[in-house]
């Protein structure tokens, strides 16, 4: 069909075709820059709001730390502790400058009311003006006796915290359970200007730790305890003026600190880009954290590239019914400058592709050369430990040197692992393999029972074929890579179990692996294969994220692609098809 216009141009149904596809493909370019924008936005966002949790975990984490040091030294001193001794202690973690946010550190004694006359005379002898106050008809007395700095709490000495219920429970909770403790929301007496806070517990007992509630209740002497002015913890967190998010933390029903007001935040955003309410469980309180972007953020991701994208396709979409109009008088001009067209878009491809082969050649080079200052910086941790020894001795006399010296070596080992994965990563594609070696499908299974210290009944192997020829070594880390994450991430590794079942369909293999661990939600399924993409949790083994990548990557190199099904508590199966021969993996080359 030929469409006759006003000046005689004939236009056929494939001009239209044409004008329609290119407006297509414009909006298409249009909406893909935005997604893209917006996954990288989204990122951002996400990793601001994982940094601010986790400076808030790590942060409390290291109170704790000072707490439970402080229940050492009153040990070393079996609870004999005195006034002096507890200041040169308090001194000696230089609170300002290490544990920026806290209020002050101090020691709370439960006292019977029967000792009561004994206890206000040992402060006596200490030389102190010290009374315990408010009066109140709980069965003990829990009074603040030590707290520093002693001027900036000075209102808080002598308050029995026993008088007061948010304060006394989250004792009470410490002592019961022997883990650190914080109170519900509180306003600190020294607080002048009543804003929320909370108390921070660890508690100690007479003759070491016990081990049950009875007997941590019989023999408990007291806690270590900090106090936290809200506003002043978040201070020492972050500053605003740094940060691209600004939060607010409820406990229960009560706003313990609060950045979103419009009144006196100047960046403010009233309809924020993104907003993420987290449940933060912490020392047997649940603090939800509600995280909002800012206006610096919205201004800081703003961006005109789709527009301009659009624009340009636009200004493109104009161009191309001019010049259809232009091939409808000469057909034959037009046919040539298609050719060109055409002829410059396979170059760029090949140019695309050269750029791509690049880029992968870098990234192996670049991740292989990372492998020497890694090794350099242990090499020079086991320097740094020996040299250490030789200047304060053993270093099992002090733990937290000894832990940070491990803590490099863990974080070393991780990279070993990244770079080495980013590498396979990388040279996936390149055929350095022979493509025609021959594998025993049951030589797999044996290595793996062997390499991850298993029984040989956890793995059940149910093969049409004996031997594969095609691409064996990629179809190798594969089936390793599937198997060990089954084992990796099984709650009980003794209980895991493997099953592998291979069919035979002509050309091709389909294999499955399926496993009974704790399976994979819904929500999850498709980002697992993406590279750096790991559901691993705090106390799982350690992982790069690459694994499924490499093997979606080997699988997708052949033309086919890889299936999960699996819902929470019911395991996963991993199913793919796989060439048997190589004429058929040849094709895939060649695309």
């Amino acid at each position: 069909m030929k469409v006759i216009g006003a000046a005689g141009v004939r236009i056929s149904a494939l001009h239209f075709a044409i004008i329609a596809m290119s407006l297509a493909m414009t909006i298409g370019a249009w909406l893909y820059s935005k997604h893209q924008l917006n996954i990288q936005i989204e990122n951002r966002f996400t990793a601001s709001k994982e940094r601010t949790i986790g400076l808030i975990i790590d942060r409390m984490s290291r109170y704790e730390d000072a707490l439970w040091s402080g229940v050492a030294n009153i040990a070393t001193l079996e609870g004999e502790l005195s006034h002096q001794e507890w200041r040169a202690f308090a001194n000696s973690l230089n609170l300002e400058e290490k544990y920026p946010g806290v209020n002050g550190i101090g020691v709370i004694y439960q006292v019977a009311r029967s000792e009561r006359a004994a206890f206000m005379a040992e402060r006596e002898r200490e030389g102190r003006n010290f009374k315990i106050f408010p009066a109140h008809d709980e069965e003990v007395l829990l009074p603040i006796t030590f707290v520093e700095p002693e001027a900036l709490n000075a209102a808080a000495v002598g308050l029995d915290v026993a008088h007061e219920n948010n304060r006394r429970t989250g004792l009470l909770a410490s002592r019961d359970s022997g883990m650190a403790q914080i109170t519900e929301p509180i306003i600190l007496v020294q607080d002048s200007g009543n804003t929320p806070g909370f108390l921070f517990y660890t508690p100690f007992y007479e003759g070491g730790q016990p081990d049950t509630v009875e007997e941590r209740q019989a023999r408990f002497s007291g806690v270590v305890y900090a106090p936290f002015i809200m506003r002043k913890l978040v201070a020492g967190l972050l500053a605003k003026d740094l940060r691209e998010i600004h939060f607010s933390i409820h406990d229960g029903g009560t706003l313990l600190y609060d950045e979103h007001s419009q009144t006196f935040e100047p960046e403010y955003d009233p309809s924020p880009m993104f907003r993420e309410l987290v449940e933060l469980n912490i020392y047997g309180r649940t603090w939800t954290v509600d995280i909002r972007t800012t206006k610096a953020f919205r201004t800081q991701n703003l961006s005109t590239q789709p527009t301009i994208i659009l624009i340009a396709g636009l200004v493109i979409e104009l161009l191309v019914i001019a010049l259809i109009a232009m091939m409808a008088r000469a057909n034959s001009r037009a046919q040539a400058y298609a050719n060109e067209i055409t002829e410059e878009l396979r170059a760029k491809t090949v140019s695309l592709e050269r750029a791509n082969e690049e880029i992968e050649q870098f990234v192996y080079i670049a991740s292989h050369d990372l492998k020497t200052p890694t090794r350099g910086i242990g090499f020079l941790t086991d320097v740094l430990e020996e040299d250490l020894e030789e200047v304060i001795g053993p270093l099992e006399t002090h733990s937290e040197i000894k832990e940070h010296l491990q803590l490099i070596r863990e974080r070393l080992e991780r990279m070993e692992n990244l770079t080495s994965g980013i590498m396979e990563f990388s040279r996936i594609n390149y055929a350095s393999a022979d493509l025609t070696a021959s594998l025993q499908i049951s030589r797999i299974v044996a290595d793996c029972v062997a390499d991850f210290k298993l029984r040989p009944d956890q793995i059940q192997l149910q093969s049409a074929v004996e031997t594969l020829s095609c691409d064996s070594t990629r179809f190798r880390r594969v089936m390793e890579n599937l198997i060990g994450n089954a084992f990796k991430y099984h709650p009980d590794r003794e209980a895991a179990e493997v099953e592998i079942d291979i069919e035979d369909e002509g050309d091709t293999l389909f294999v499955s692996i399926s496993d009974n661990g704790p399976g994979i939600a819904p929500e999850h399924q498709k980002k697992i294969f993406d590279v750096f993409q790991t559901l691993r949790k705090g106390t799982d083994p350690d992982s790069t994220g690459i694994g499924l990548a490499i093997v979606k990557k080997a699988v997708t190199r052949h033309g086919y692609d890889i299936y999960l099904d699996s819902t929470l508590g019911n395991g996963a199966t991993f199913s793919f098809h796989w060439p048997k021969s190589e004429f058929a993996s040849s094709l895939e080359e060649v695309a």
